[in-house]
């Protein structure tokens, strides 16, 4: 019977691989470290080149600031964009497989030094100005924050900055990204996350109108799928400084 499930397992990764191209062009952020930088490198990188060799697929990245591999997946220059959030906004943008990368946290960040804003997301004061990055997804719930008063900027750094010399109250920034960004600037002793904002769970999203997207995505999920299997995702995520997840 063992023999018999790998057999039926072997035959169905041989025929993703036929049916999918032999490469995909994905748009990757180019400033979300651990998971995306400007060299190119991180564990979404490395999830999917791995993922996608499992099934013959070569990847071939384009590195870009995160809006613009939105917008150039829509107009179908390349095949998908990462790390996308699943949620309504996106939904109706993009196609997505049904095994994410990764789940990630988002978290409201403000100065130690300073009274505490609120007591969670829902009793912020009226006019909190909040900073956020253009094109990110906050979750579904964020749009229903009637007290914000939002700044959108293009990186961590301006966000950081303002939040500094007191032109912003708060930050919303996933905390893996965070934890680089505050380390990398030397500010850790004087940022702080005070409640959380959301979690998601992160995908590579696909052109909707691409003919060969439905294909490219049973690859994916197929090849995540082994990789967890093998033990090779924990392995990734653990060099990553990441802590194990399930699915």
């Amino acid at each position: 019977m063992r023999l018999f499930i790998l057999f039926q397992a072997l035959l169905a990764t041989l025929a993703i691989a036929t049916e999918a191209p032999s490469s995909i062009r994905i748009a990757a952020e180019d400033s979300w470290p651990p998971f995306a930088d400007a060299d190119g490198d991180g564990l979404s990188h490395r999830l999917i080149q791995k993922a996608f060799a499992l099934q013959g697929v070569k990847v071939d990245t384009l590195v870009v600031p995160y809006n613009r591999g939105l917008i150039l997946t829509e107009q179908g220059k390349v095949n998908a964009v990462f790390n996308v959030a699943r949620q309504q906004s996106t939904e109706s943008r993009f196609l997505f497989g049904r095994e994410p990368l990764f789940k990630t946290t988002a978290s409201f960040y403000q100065l130690k030094n300073r009274e505490r804003v609120a007591a969670d997301k829902w009793s912020l004061p009226p006019g909190t100005r909040v900073g956020i990055i253009r094109g990110y997804e906050y979750g579904d719930e964020f749009d229903r924050l009637s007290n914000m008063e939002l700044h959108i900027h293009d990186n961590q750094y301006q966000l950081l900055n303002l939040l500094l010399t007191h032109k912003l109250d708060m930050v919303v920034m996933y905390d893996e990204v965070a934890e680089q960004f505050l380390s990398r600037t030397g500010v850790t002793n004087e940022v702080m996350a005070v409640f959380p904002n959301h979690t998601s769970e992160l995908f590579l999203a696909f052109n909707k109108e691409d003919k060969d997207s439905a294909a490219l995505i049973r690859a994916l999920d197929l090849g995540l799928e082994q990789l967890r299997e093998q033990g090779e995702y924990r392995k990734l995520l653990s060099e990553a400084g990441i802590a194990a997840q399930r699915h």
